[in-house]
């Protein structure tokens, strides 16, 4: 069956490698000699640069035809705005997307009531009107870790010890089951017993027969009420990704409750914001899967109208705009990622935004008629506004800050030559003196207040209040120790973990990473994974080498913006010892989108054929992502199914 399967990811390849071997041969002819060329006596080739072209009426017949390089057309202003079209398009791909990543996204509710160890030996005990033989229990942890200590009784003076009931960082937030040791023990009395302050959110007892034990047949201690308040929540089947947290959601989502409740921040290895952004949801919500993850999933949504309009002002193309779009809607990375309660989401809807503004900077041309320093001024504001939002996300966001900052030098060394080359040297002085001051203005020194105001929670935490906290010197203190702690840790992050990757792993889709797996019957499974939709992973590879080609050819700065955008998110990571994921490509995804999209629309400047590959692109990827869909949203599906689904030897399916 493996080498059935491995027929698809190499008709994949091969389709695409057919469609960028004729796409540059298509595209070399038509840059090469447009037109057919034209014809000039030997011996009187023109100068390349006066750009005038000899006609052939009156040549003689000694003549050759001389090859030239031809740019690619520009799209006009006007097919770059946002029509009431685009606005629908953007619209209906943007409603089903979240359609389809709303549903099933998780319960929306969960335990809200805790029973409160206050302290290390604090304990309830738990009666039942008559002797019970203990099979299993099941517990919802809630926040703070540490170990409960189970004790069985037979008469309510004498206790055993059964085993310890773990509330480690691993097990917050989700259903766990535990099977003491004294297994069938008639026990009259149930005693716990914390060795850490803790709270308990919801305790369900079964006998030995997997019966549970009615809450009316029960008396507790005082305090140990909220252990049977929500008996209605408790799972019948256990664990899932809909009623408990999973992977990475052991730390987000309990640090954005953190910073809700005002206690020290557990999770501190990244910086507030992305945290600060996924409690608006847990406030809306509640502690809940659904609460905890809906800002992550909103963000994924609203990044399709971002990249639409991005694609719009990039190709001025509909049918392109659209059609990029849609590559996100149905990218594996783009869909599981962003359902998952972590930070990335938020750091890949700032670098896009950031990007967008910058790249309207970088249109603008300050000689052209009608230009507005004002509207310049305005675009440069936004980009480094959301880059310092990125920033205080999560530091990947820095990385796409060197990609803007490099964009921004090669604008000024094109502008540069341009007003030397006529004799405007004080202009050029004047212009770039004032950019200068607006970039130390919008790139660092908002940036670092938006970075500086997000660590408020860890203030607040500490006792500190009111605006007077940020001009003390102790919140300093509080943040600078944060960067220094941030840095090492993420320099010495090792060890090893059974889905880590490299980014040479990750540009090929080597090693997805498995973020969820269950077995609720032996031929039944269920799983999500993260990776990159196999035709955008590998095509937009291709794609890369094509833009990094015709950029040279035709020397196009918007080739050069892409490349530029794309190496900033990866390179950073060839240097990177630590141990890394396949989500850390995540960033790269926008860039992957604008490359092919970019391929698409040198076809369609250069009057090739477009339309049709553009279409079964879209049609290709729209397939592939219904065809993993029960692998990017957790669906109970038949084993043998996800064996068809493990396209290459390292894929966890």
């Amino acid at each position: 069956m493996s080498k059935i399967i491995l027929v698809f990811p190499a008709a994949l390849i091969a389709g695409l490698l057919l469609f960028f071997v004729k796409w540059f041969i298509r595209v070399r002819k038509a840059i090469s000699v447009p037109e057919g060329g034209f014809a000039v006596p030997e011996g009187e080739l023109p100068d390349p640069g006066d750009g005038e072209m000899p006609c052939e009426e009156g040549l003689s017949s000694s003549v050759v035809r001389l090859p030239i390089r031809r740019g690619l057309p520009e799209a006009p202003d006007t097919d770059r705005r946002l029509t009431r079209r685009d606005a629908l398009f953007a619209s209906i791909l943007t409603v089903l997307y979240a359609i389809s990543a709303f549903i099933g996204l998780g319960d929306t509710v969960a335990p809200k009531s805790c029973c409160d160890f206050s302290d290390w030996g604090s304990y309830v005990d738990i009666d039942f009107s008559e002797p019970v033989p203990i099979g299993h229990l099941m517990y919802y942890s809630g926040l703070y870790t540490g170990t409960y200590y189970l004790q069985f009784s037979q008469d309510g003076e004498e206790y055993v010890d059964v085993g310890t009931m773990e509330q480690s960082y691993t097990e917050l937030f989700k259903w766990n089951r535990f099977a003491p040791d004294a297994l069938g023990y008639p026990a009259t009395s149930l005693r716990i017993v914390a060795n850490a302050h803790l709270e308990l959110g919801e305790l369900a007892i079964y006998d030995t027969n997997g019966k549970l034990i009615s809450p009316e047949s029960i008396s507790c201690s005082e305090g140990a009420a909220p252990l049977f308040d929500e008996q209605e929540l408790v799972p019948e089947d256990g664990y899932s990704l809909h009623n408990s947290s999973y992977f990475d959601e052991i730390y987000h989502p309990r640090t954005a409750y953190e910073h809700i409740r005002g206690v020290k921040p557990y999770e501190v290895s990244h910086p507030p914001l992305g945290k600060l952004i996924l409690s608006l949801g847990v406030r809306m919500f509640g502690m809940t899967p659904f609460g905890w993850r809906f800002m992550g999933t909103l963000f994924g949504a609203l990044m399709l109208p971002i990249l639409y309009a991005f694609l719009k002002k990039l190709f001025g193309c509909t049918p392109i705009a659209f059609a990029g779009t849609a590559l996100m809607a149905t990218d594996f990375m783009h869909y599981a990622q962003t359902r998952l309660a972590t930070i990335d989401t938020y750091a890949v809807f700032f670098i896009l935004l950031m990007y967008l503004f910058l790249y309207l900077f970088f249109r603008d041309d300050p000689d052209a008629p009608g230009f507005r320093r004002g509207v310049q001024t305005r675009n440069l504001f936004f980009s480094g506004l959301f880059f310092g939002l990125g920033a205080a996300s999560k530091w990947t966001c820095i990385y796409a800050g060197a990609g803007l900052a490099v964009i921004w030098l090669l604008y000024w060394i094109f502008r540069a030559k341009k007003l030397l080359g006529e004799k405007r040297g004080r202009d050029f002085v004047l212009e770039f003196g004032r950019s200068i001051l607006l970039c130390l203005a919008f790139f660092v020194l908002i940036p670092a207040v938006i970075y500086y105001l997000s660590y408020t929670p860890y203030g607040r935490a500490e006792g500190m209040q009111g605006l007077g906290m940020y001009f003390r010197r102790d919140y300093l203190q509080l943040v600078l120790d944060n960067q220094d702690f941030m840095l090492h840790y993420h320099v010495n992050v090792a060890g090893e973990h059974p889905y880590s990757s490299r980014w040479y792993e990750w540009i090929l889709n080597l090693r997805p990473i498995l973020y969820y797996q269950q077995f609720p019957t032996e031929q039944t499974k269920s799983a999500i994974a993260a990776f990159v939709n196999p035709l955008l992973c590998w095509g937009g590879l291709l794609a890369l080498i094509a833009t990094a080609w015709l950029g040279i050819r035709t020397r196009d700065k918007k080739a050069l913006f892409l490349l530029v955008g794309y190496l900033a998110q990866l390179l950073p990571w060839v240097f990177i010892s630590r141990l890394t994921f396949a989500y850390h490509y995540f960033t790269c995804v926008p860039f992957l989108i604008f490359a092919l999209c970019y391929c698409f629309d040198a076809l369609r400047r250069l009057d090739l054929e477009w339309r049709q590959p553009l279409l079964r692109t879209v049609l290709i990827s729209l397939l592939i992502f219904v065809l993993f869909f029960p692998a990017l949203h957790g669906i109970t599906m038949p084993r043998w199914y996800f064996r068809l689904l493990r396209w290459l030897p390292r894929w966890p399916l």
